[in-house]
């Protein structure tokens, strides 16, 4: 559960807990694209060294942040394993049917290096933003669509929800692995095949959890009427100021720039 930091929030009282949240996904959403433009390791620092900026800035406990690097660990060895063997280039030695190239060396590290940035970059996000503001965000955002009849308040609702319960999914299944635990079960021997049908156990409860905990806000949200398709009032409403403006026409100009010296230099 600790290493759990999807729908987590510190609610600190920072300039980057303050910004208005639509600047926070646009901003995040610019760095992750602007991330795939670059093509060498020196134009890495400056983006590594803005990650470091907001974690100082948020108060954000590194430690904390770089444990949600643990439950995506295991795609990050998957994608450097796969761009170390199959790269081509100068070889460098085999093991057995397998070649390590230069190239592959090089593309291995790069890409992990985007992957963690991007990884860490979206926690601070989640750190700094509550589920509540990320819905006024999101559905702030596509709000310009609903004259086309996309449905921009049900999707954000249904996004805030994913986000929110999350880490109460993940805290229910650790409870019911360590109740079956406690009554003899073992989901750490045996091969894969045996410890997939371990988890079986555990998760025919989860869902069955899983699916009440949804019925039961269904009855909530419908108790306090909420409508699709009808128009919510707010209790605070998101208004972009001076500040998120300059904030994110200069975090926008940061990218461009990143952008711009990949095709001028």
């Amino acid at each position: 559960m600790n290493r759990v930091t999807i729908g987590q929030y510190l609610p600190f009282d920072t300039f980057i807990h303050r910004l208005d949240p639509r600047v926070k996904l646009i901003g995040v959403f610019a760095y992750i694209i602007t991330v795939f433009f670059v093509e060498d390791f020196v134009s890495f620092i400056p983006f590594a060294l803005l990650l470091v900026a907001m974690l100082f800035i948020a108060k954000i406990p590194i430690k904390s942040v770089f444990k949600s690097l643990k439950p995506l660990l295991f795609i990050i060895i998957v994608t450097a394993l796969i761009n170390l063997f199959t790269a081509p280039g100068n070889v460098i030695f085999n093991i057995g049917p397998l070649t390590i190239t230069d190239e592959g060396v090089y593309r291995t590290l790069f890409t992990v290096i985007r992957l963690i940035l991007i990884i860490l970059t979206t926690s601070i996000l989640t750190y700094t933003t509550s589920p509540m503001e990320l819905t006024d965000g999101l559905e702030k955002l596509f709000s310009p669509l609903k004259r086309f009849g996309f449905p921009a308040g049900e999707l954000a609702m249904m996004i805030s929800i994913s986000l929110r319960f999350i880490p109460t999914l993940f805290d229910e299944a650790n409870k019911i692995r360590m109740a079956q635990m406690a009554r003899g079960a073992d989901f750490e021997s045996g091969n894969i095949i045996n410890r997939a049908t371990a988890m079986i156990p555990l998760l025919v409860p989860l869902f069955i959890n899983a699916f009440k905990r949804s019925d039961e806000l269904a009855t909530a949200m419908e108790a306090r009427m909420y409508r699709i398709g009808e128009e919510r009032t707010k209790l605070n409403e998101i208004f972009m100021d001076k500040t998120d403006y300059i904030t994110l026409f200069s975090f926008l100009g940061f990218c461009a720039l990143i952008i711009l010296k990949k095709y001028l230099w």
